[in-house]
């Protein structure tokens, strides 16, 4: 499946910016002052240096090597650079990131975050970054900038950035979204949903007229990740910060009389028959769902282009409406940033490199879809829209990672034929408008209360399926938050809430 997106040209293109001084690999000699801007001379003095890229993928392409070749005709003549990539599937990549950062190999840039962000800058795995991006990284200031200051602000620790995210979805909306043919059939207006009351109206046409269908899961719940939009979720949900709460108190969300009113409502449709007997211990949903011809839709988080995404994801063409506005918070950003390695030889030399990432097209488009002429070419009288070379498919092309996402500015790549031409322009947008957390930026550190999280973690998993699926009663939630009151949850509450305050006093 091509993740392939649209192009916003000139939005944040911005000029290469050249480099200046001589580095050796030294580590010692890092003496540049902060904010002094590259030389075009300082080129011709730089030693050659191999550079290792760490990254996931969903496959391995067989013309990878023909793609990094390619990749390094560019990095040497602008930065004299070679790059090697280092690359694993994403769930193997995500396993050997402790062994990578060891710092027991050659390692100079890498895709970090995962959820691990905070304990790899914790063990001092990933080098910081603020002076690079001032001497060396402009155009990935920029960038991310163009987006919002709170998204480079949300990967600071102590005022130091460690990783920059790429130009993605950094925040999410949510809606519902369904078979576009029963919508048709039944006259359902899905752009007409406004709220949950909506949806209840048509999953009650649905469990008439389809009651072999349901409304299927997704992030493991009925609901999905609706409470991200309410809360901050620090990192855990032990202890959260609402949306709209300026005095930023971390509470119980479990207690709130939002979730409640959720899971009562999830608890009647459990009992009207509109969500499955299974619900709770299901391991499918989503897209896969409806693929399997057991659901017509799913409540879910969104973004620009979801639509086609889950569209192509599960077979049937899908419609959706979106009931809540964009949201964003520390995770949104720091789930995936890319990082230089603290063992890197040459740090300078990676900020170079993740420059041209983030503001040069040619490194972009070739890292996303390719090279021209091999995996992609040109639609003749279409600005930047590609398509396949003749004799060439999804299926026999060399290069598709479908990952154009994870390499620095997407923004400035181009976008497939048949595909949304305005979407990296509506992505923009939906970065740019999101609602922002009131704790952006803060990081929770669990060490105080290691024990108390697993155990509250224990009571987490044992019922948040089940209200969440709608299986269980609303009112078993006392039981639910007395539990986790037993586990040590005001306790975790209280250390969340002094951390919270001596990060507010800094930085507020």
């Amino acid at each position: 499946m091509k993740l392939a997106r649209s192009v916003l040209l000139l939005l944040i293109l911005l000029p290469l910016l050249s480099v200046s001084c001589t580095f050796s690999n030294d580590k010692a000699n890092r003496t540049s002052s902060e904010g002094s801007e590259p030389k075009e001379e300082g080129l011709q003095s730089l030693e050659p240096y191999e550079l290792v890229m760490a990254f996931p993928t969903f496959s391995n392409p067989k013309d990878m090597q023909l793609v990094e070749d390619e990749l390094n005709k560019i990095t040497r003549k602008k930065i004299n650079t070679s790059v090697k990539f280092l690359t694993n599937t994403a769930t193997a990549y995500v396993q050997r990131m402790p062994l990578l950062l060891a710092g027991n190999e050659k390692l100079d840039i890498l895709v970090s975050g995962f959820g691990q962000y905070y304990a790899q800058v914790g063990k001092g795995q990933l080098h910081p970054l603020n002076r690079l991006l001032n001497d060396y990284g402009q155009g990935v200031k920029q960038a991310v900038i163009s987006q919002s200051p709170l998204y480079l602000e949300a990967t600071y620790v102590n005022g130091e950035s460690y990783g920059v995210p790429s130009i993605r979805d950094l925040a999410t909306d949510y809606g519902f979204i369904m078979r576009k043919d029963l919508a048709e059939k039944y006259d359902i207006d899905v752009a007409a949903m406004k709220n949950l009351d909506d949806v209840e109206a048509v999953l009650k046409i649905l469990r008439e007229k389809e009651p072999k269908l349901t409304l299927a899961k997704s992030s493991d719940t009925t609901i999905g990740l609706y409470f991200e939009r309410i809360w901050d979720n620090l990192g855990d949900n032990l202890g959260v910060v609402m949306f709209n709460d300026e005095n930023l108190k971390v509470v119980n969300g479990f207690e709130s009389e939002e979730y409640k009113e959720i899971v009562t409502r999830l608890h009647h449709w459990y009992k009207a028959g509109f969500i499955s007997r299974d619900a709770a211990v299901s391991t499918i949903g989503g897209a896969a769902e409806v693929k399997a011809g057991t659901a017509y839709g799913y409540l879910a988080q969104m973004k620009p282009g979801y639509e086609a995404q889950e569209s192509k994801a599960s077979g049937y063409e899908m419609v959706a409406v979106r009931l809540m506005p964009p949201t964003s918070s520390t995770g949104n950003i720091t789930g995936l940033v890319w990082s230089i390695a603290d063992q890197s030889e040459n740090p300078e030399r990676a900020m170079m490199f993740l420059n041209l990432m983030y503001s040069d097209p040619e490194v972009i488009n070739l890292l996303s879809w390719g090279i021209e002429g091999k995996h992609y070419v040109k639609v003749e009288g279409k600005d930047h829209v590609i398509d396949f070379p003749k004799g060439v498919n999804v299926i026999n092309s060399g290069f598709q990672l479908n990952m154009g996402w994870m390499f620095g500015n997407p923004l400035l790549s181009y976008v497939w034929n048949g595909e949304d031409p305005l979407i990296w322009k509506k992505l923009s947008n939906f970065n740019r408008s999101a609602r922002t957390s009131p704790v952006m930026g803060f990081s929770f550190n669990p060490d105080p209360v290691k024990a108390q999280i697993l155990a509250a973690t224990d009571v987490l998993n044992q019922y948040r399926i089940a209200f969440e699926t709608g299986v269980v009663s609303p009112n078993k939630l006392p039981e639910f938050n007395a539990a986790l009151k037993a586990s040590g949850l005001n306790v975790i509450i209280a250390e969340k809430q002094k951390q919270l305050d001596e990060w507010r006093a800094r930085f507020h």
